[in-house]
């Protein structure tokens, strides 16, 4: 968060690096997963600034700008009579330019007639005005990944080098999309079709822009027949041995790793020639086997996949993995009765902090009769009830802080701040509860109140324990 709320105009790249270099750590061995990461742009700009001795962004607007064609192409902010404003999602208000501290990452700013000559620079393979500015096997190398664990047994989908195939309607594109606050564009082209397309629009209405998008696929593929689908083959006997439980273990943002792991749950299974994947979207998608444990997706509506997209890992020494999405997902097979019981603890954890809510107006308006107040009660009601409302408001806060997210989370503000003790509120409250309740004198609490209590504080003391591990108790997003 604090790097994307640094405002740095003119900083360097080392300096933009060493800003937060501790963020800067490999989460796994190199050549196994991926996850998007915008750091990974800056490095490699890095090693061109010390080879060629020249700033990355004019070596970059001498060697591609300036000979594919794009004129106003600038990695810095232009001048005002050229810059256009950019709204949050109500088309009115408008946001500030926002400098990327990882300019290489996504700061271009440029026309849609520069962005014309870009689509028409890759759909030539590396060719403009008759120039050969990039040779085609480069091309040809930023459309393919290599380097994930899929893409080494021959998955062709993937994550390459700063583009990525997306299928839409049964057609595959090849290109990338992105956003800043305000700003949202999409860039994408079939070279062997030799179409493409850039469209970007200056506010953050992702329906707006989806709706957008559909309509111009629909529009340059109209004429287009699609690529052949292909023929379903025998699934190898030990497909099976894949069958049972996976979670996520590549995810994009660590902060919110410890959610997609219980919410990223899948189960697959194999029945008559075809995988079959339960999440908590989708119960039983369907996948068909290609060749050497590659499946292709069969969408419950449109036109099916015409390539694969999920690889059968081979076991190694760190388990059994599948890679999905063209391998920009790891899942890791984990044991039935591990799944189970993390999706029955986050239940009873679920269902523990609604009844507390459910709970506390009958017993906070009981209290004000005389006859029915209990202090020796008080304190294992009271906890469990502080605990909760502290974490609603922790996610309250981060909701509400809405379109400006970023600038109030990335910097230690009322937000942030907000954030931070309503966290710790919830430890803190949590282990309280368990104290008033392991203190309490048997004969003073009802026993429908201590079997109640058994039940609940030890979920809410389990839950806090996940937070505490994954850092998320005194959570500080400006640090």
């Amino acid at each position: 968060m604090r790097e994307f709320t640094k405002d740095a105009p003119g900083i360097g790249l080392r300096e933009a690096l060493d800003y937060d270099h501790h963020s800067r750590i490999s989460r796994w061995r190199p050549g196994t997963r991926m996850a998007y990461c915008n750091s990974g742009p800056a490095v490699a700009a890095y090693i061109v600034e010390k080879i060629s001795g020249q700033r990355f962004e004019d070596y970059v607007t001498q060697n591609f700008f300036e000979p594919i064609g794009m004129n106003t192409a600038t990695y810095f902010q232009p001048t005002s009579a050229v810059l256009t404003n950019l709204y949050r999602p109500d088309g009115k208000t408008p946001y500030p330019y926002w400098n990327i501290l990882f300019r290489p990452a996504g700061s271009i700013n440029a026309s849609a007639q520069d962005m014309v000559a870009y689509v028409q620079f890759l759909l030539n393979r590396g060719t403009a005005d008759g120039r050969q500015v990039m040779p085609s096997v480069s091309i040809d190398r930023m459309e393919r990944p290599t380097r994930t664990w899929a893409a080494q047994q021959g998955l062709s989908a993937g994550y390459g080098l700063s583009t990525y195939e997306s299928i839409h309607d049964g057609f595959v594109y090849h290109g990338h999309n992105g956003g800043v606050q305000g700003g949202l564009t999409d860039m994408a082209y079939m070279p062997d079709y030799g179409v493409g397309y850039f469209y970007s629009i200056n506010a953050g209405n992702t329906a707006a822009f989806s709706a957008i998008g559909k309509t111009i696929r629909a529009y340059v593929t109209h004429r287009l027949q699609r690529p052949p689908v292909p023929a379903v083959v025998a699934m190898p006997a030990h497909d099976g041995s894949y069958a049972g439980w996976y979670e996520p273990d590549s995810p994009r943002v660590e902060l919110t790793h410890l959610l997609e792991r219980l919410l990223g749950i899948v189960r697959i299974r194999f029945a008559d020639n075809e995988l079959l994947l339960t999440s908590l979207r989708e119960r039983d998608q369907v996948f068909l086997p290609m060749a050497a444990g590659q499946f292709r997706k069969v969408p419950k509506e449109g036109f099916p996949d015409p390539i694969a997209t999920i690889a059968l890992l081979t076991p190694n020494a760190e388990g059994q993995f599948v890679q999905m999405e063209g391998g920009k997902v790891t899942m890791k097979h984990i044991p039935a009765w591990f799944a189970i019981a993390e999706i029955a603890l986050t239940a009873w954890v679920i269902c523990a902090m609604v009844s507390v809510l459910c709970y506390a107006p009958f017993w906070l308006l009981g209290g004000l009769s005389r006859k029915r107040r209990r202090p020796a009660e008080r304190a294992v009601r009271a906890w469990p009830l502080v605990a909760v409302l502290s974490l609603v408001a922790a996610a309250g806060i981060l909701i509400l802080s809405g379109d400006d997210f970023i600038s109030r989370m990335g910097n230690l503000s009322v937000w942030s701040a907000a954030v931070f003790l309503s966290t710790l509120l919830y430890g803190v409250a949590s282990a309280a509860g368990a104290v008033a309740l392991w203190r309490a004198p048997r004969q003073a609490i009802r026993s429908r109140v201590r079997k109640y209590s058994i039940v609940v504080i030890p979920a809410l003391l389990i839950a806090a324990t996940y937070l505490a591990y994954w850092g998320l108790i005194g959570l500080r997003t400006w640090a």
